[in-house]
């Protein structure tokens, strides 16, 4: 077969889809709001997995999203119950009298996870945040079951919580914010017969249930990288049948999918290709089949789409196609740290799994 004739990664494409998000989302993202700290981290996180946040100013991303942290008025409002993270967007910020949805949109653990990420990427040095305050109360939303919710009123608890508040606790280098070991009773609760993990115990496994579950056990500590070893054995986990659940999931189109007799989709090449190179198992998948998917989803617009027969890309799935092949060992992109989402860095993080200035940063 002629290489030459073989997809390519269209980087410079690339870049100026992410440059262009980040100036300003299509209407069709009005919706998303009150996730606008979530679409910032989809398009700053790609942006460095392509080497390229030299194309922002890292100071004005940073007060930007500082501008979101919530703060208790006084040192006795941590143990009000109230979670002082970080806020979706800025609609969060209106009084109710001037925006009703305000009451449904505070402090939210995935928030504050994003915020972090983005601050950890750029450089930020996060002791300058207030982490106890973070740390104080997030422990009020842990359930006595070790689950989380992820804001402090009204709101389901799953493995995705999970996850956040281990890799909120992981990226402050701070473990008092959560008990670890309720997390993982958790967490082994939510491990289904077929070896995958579910949201919540006795679910069906999905992948990004799945990796939420992996990565926060390897964030605590819980499981190593090493199947192969005593500590494997031992697991708290049913490792074999997780590895099979997982490997399973690559499709005959090359692709991954998210749960049994779906379609292959992009994302599910990180979330589950994620847990398999957390495992140390990667090596087993279909590579080059896999490489070839996600750039039959690369968009002549730049980005990349969930299926290949979409036409528009999402950010969404735009950031995961890019993590996905950082997996793959992609030529140009950044390596990174699976358990934290994260391109690698130097202070050790990353080394197992080895987003023009923008007015998206000043509204």
């Amino acid at each position: 077969m002629d290489s030459s004739a073989s997809p390519r990664l269209e980087r410079e494409r690339h870049l100026l889809f992410l440059e262009m998000m980040a100036l300003g989302l299509p209407k069709e993202y009005e919706s998303q709001e009150i996730n606008r700290l979530t679409l910032a981290y989809f398009a700053i996180s790609g942006l460095s997995i392509l080497d390229a946040l030299d194309r922002v100013d890292k100071d004005q991303v940073a007060n930007w999203v500082l501008s979101f942290q919530a703060h208790p008025r006084m040192v006795a409002d941590l143990d009000s119950g109230e979670f002082y993270g970080f806020c979706g967007s800025r609609t969060s910020q209106f009084s109710t009298s001037i925006c009703e949805v305000s009451r449904q949109n505070c402090s939210h653990l995935a928030s504050t996870y994003c915020a972090l990420a983005i601050l950890k990427m750029i450089g930020y040095n996060l002791s300058n945040i207030s982490p106890e305050s973070i740390l104080i109360s997030m422990r009020n939303l842990q359930q006595p079951d070790g689950s989380f919710m992820p804001i402090h009123f009204g709101a389901e608890t799953d493995l995705r919580f999970v996850y956040c508040a281990a890799a909120i606790c992981s990226m402050l280098n701070n473990w008092t914010g959560m008990d670890k070991e309720k997390a993982k009773d958790y967490i082994v609760k939510c491990q289904s017969y077929d070896g995958g993990f579910g949201l919540v115990p006795g679910s069906e496994s999905h992948g990004g249930a799945t990796y939420c579950g992996v990565a926060a056990l390897q964030l605590m500590g819980f499981i190593g990288a090493d199947i192969c070893s005593k500590q494997a054995q031992s697991a708290v986990i049913d490792m074999p049948l997780l590895v099979e659940w997982s490997l399973k999931r690559q499709s005959f189109d090359g692709g991954i999918q998210g749960r049994c007799n779906k379609p292959s989709d992009t994302c599910y090449a990180f979330w589950v290709g994620g847990v398999l190179k957390m495992l140390g198992v990667y090596e087993f998948i279909d590579k080059d089949a896999l490489h070839d998917f996600i750039l039959s989803c690369q968009s002549k617009y730049g980005g990349f789409t969930k299926f290949p027969e979409n036409m528009l890309p999402d950010l969404y799935h735009s950031y995961y196609s890019f993590a996905a092949l950082s997996l793959l060992g992609e030529p140009g992109l950044r390596p990174l740290c699976v358990e934290l989402g994260i391109t690698a860095s130097d202070d050790g993080h990353g080394k197992r799994g080895s987003s023009p200035e923008a007015a998206f940063f000043s509204c």
